[in-house]
């Protein structure tokens, strides 16, 4: 029996503050530079941009 796989992006669980707290904190436990960088991209994707940019306090031009 075949089942198709299909892509998950955990961004679309990622809707407020604490969630995104947690799954932060967890990637960072893993030590794992490039995990945590994936980390920050679905933060990324579920924010967007210009609000992680606004909360981090970046230029809009550092958003690149």
């Amino acid at each position: 029996m075949n089942e198709p796989f299909y892509d998950y992006d955990p961004a679309s669980a990622l809707g407020d503050p604490e969630s995104i707290a947690v799954f932060m904190a967890d990637a960072f436990e893993t030590g794992d530079v490039a995990h945590i960088a994936q980390a920050m991209g679905a933060v990324a994707r579920a924010k967007g941009m210009a609000d992680l940019a606004r909360e981090l306090g970046l230029p809009l031009e550092q958003q690149h």
